[in-house]
């Protein structure tokens, strides 16, 4: 009650302590660290669990030699999958199905306040509005009952609630649970930066929601997955929020749960082939006979190069997972999921370098039985990151249905067209500030956009495109413009007469 916050005079040097020693530091340390307590045994615990293991890490988490190309049997291909007919027990399976969406964002690097997934993306339609639409859509279809979970984080958890009401009447149950809330730690010291619970003013820094990998501790000590096991749900299928490809595929539900009984599936990662914007994406690898995930975190600096290649490295991670409830009760009472933990350097506004431990929810295939990959079409990973992205999902390129994209079929290319907006686009009110309409994009190829430029009604955007205003000039696209493997520099204003 009557806490007297002391700075530790121990210096922690990390390469040297063994595991008897994190016990005995964390004894000496225990004044700075025992308001830790006050905001959750649970989650202290867990943040104890992975701050010993960080001190513990010494070198890669990965010997290179003993990394190999997965067995073809173990990356399934979505064409043969797809060319199985769907049974008539269809619905039987989406009954045993959740829907986990990872909703611990914010829209900041968007120029957004609150949780992401509020961003209007299509039609006024923000992501939640698109998931809750796609899933009431499945139950209707299929009279079936498949819930919603998000997993919020503190950033997020307030504001999401709030909205959430307004799809009371909707055919989806929705359920929420909070990931947990870890301290920063200066990077020096090795001490968390935190000196009382607050969350907000000089404190608001001081705490971080610790990835995704987070979801199997938070999920379990919410109570919520034992409810689900209990209401006879077997599997979630967990993607991020912000990713509007990743939909309930019937043909991957109806394969997971046909395998073999002697082989049953725990695990299924949809996995897709890279491109040379995938190249820091994590892949799949086969390492001590299992299927583990590998990123670009892991590798050693000798190797980076060959990671990022395209020809050896040939598929990459879209975090589309499908997990079975059970195997993860399992693993975490058992504790044996042993993710890799991802050191995230950042400084804060003050100047102060620090360190956030955190883990990725894919980490653990390794720890599930007869896990796989699935190698999905590209429209399966449609992540909306930037405003580059929002413009592909905002334009003809895309329809809606259902609160699902699926491309155009007027536009003769599978393939998107490469978007590069510039700064002053970045955030989303200036994005749509600048344009009067959507360019039609069915044709485009690539587009290219630097400094000042405006985009009246009805612009047609085709072929290579590419838009440069220098500093101090700026350009109005007409209205009904057809630009057609154009570059437009220099300066060109419309002002009304």
């Amino acid at each position: 009650d009557n806490l007297n916050l002391v700075p530790c005079p121990l210096r922690i040097e990390r390469q040297e302590l063994k595991v008897c020693d994190c016990v005995k530091i964390l004894g000496v340390m225990s004044e700075p660290w025992h308001f830790l307590f006050q905001i959750s045994k649970k989650d202290f615990e867990g943040f104890k669990n992975l701050f010993h293991r960080f001190l513990q890490v010494k070198g890669p988490s990965v010997k290179w030699d003993k990394i190999h190309k997965p067995p073809e049997d173990l990356i399934h291909p979505y064409d043969k999958i797809k060319a199985q007919a769907l049974p008539d027990s269809v619905a039987a399976s989406l009954n045993k199905l959740v829907v986990v969406k990872l909703n611990g964002g914010l829209g900041t690097s968007m120029g957004c306040k609150g949780p992401k997934s509020v961003i209007s993306v299509r039609n006024e339609n923000t992501f939640l509005d698109l998931t809750v639409h796609q899933i009431e859509h499945l139950n209707k279809t299929f009279n079936v009952d498949v819930p919603l979970v998000l997993m919020n984080s503190f950033n997020t958890d307030e504001d999401t609630k709030k909205i959430l009401q307004k799809y009371t009447h909707h055919r989806v149950h929705i359920h929420t649970f909070n990931q947990s809330r870890y301290p920063r730690i200066n990077k020096e010291s090795l001490l968390p930066v935190a000196k009382d619970l607050g969350m907000h003013g000089d404190h608001a820094d001081a705490w971080y929601p610790p990835g995704h990998g987070d979801i199997y501790a938070s999920f379990y000590n919410s109570g919520l997955l034992d409810q689900l096991i209990a209401a006879g749900k077997e599997y979630i299928f967990v993607s991020n929020i912000d990713n509007l490809g990743a939909t309930v595929d019937l043909f991957i539900l109806n394969h997971l749960m046909t395998q073999p009984k002697d082989k049953r599936c725990e695990f299924i990662m949809e996995v897709t082939d890279k491109t040379r914007a995938d190249v820091k994406g994590g892949t799949l690898i086969q390492y001590d006979d299992k299927l583990r995930l590998l990123e670009i975190a892991q590798v050693p600096k000798a190797h980076v190069d060959e990671f990022k290649s395209v020809t050896k490295f040939k598929i990459f991670n879209t975090n589309n997972l499908w997990i079975s409830l059970a195997a993860i009760k399992r693993l975490h009472e058992q504790n044996t999921m042993d993710m890799e933990i991802i050191v995230n350097p950042k400084t804060l506004d003050g100047g102060l370098n620090v360190i956030q431990l955190e883990t990725a929810v894919g980490a653990a295939i390794k720890a599930f039985d007869n896990a796989l990959g699935v190698n999905v079409p590209r429209s399966r990973f449609l992540p909306v990151k930037t405003s580059s992205d929002l413009l592909l999902v905002m334009s003809n390129l895309y329809s809606l249905d259902a609160g699902s994209l699926t491309m155009s079929k007027k536009r003769e290319f599978p393939s998107t067209p490469h978007v590069k907006l510039g700064s002053s686009f970045t955030k989303v009110h200036d994005f749509l500030m600048r344009f009067e309409s959507i360019p039609d994009m069915l044709e485009l190829d690539h587009l290219t956009v630097s400094g000042d430029v405006t985009f009246g009604k009805n612009v047609s955007l085709k072929g290579t495109v590419i838009i440069i205003a220098n500093h101090g000039d700026r350009i109005d696209i007409p209205a009904g413009a057809v630009l057609e493997n154009k570059i437009v520099s220099g300066n060109l204003r419309i002002l009304d007469h």
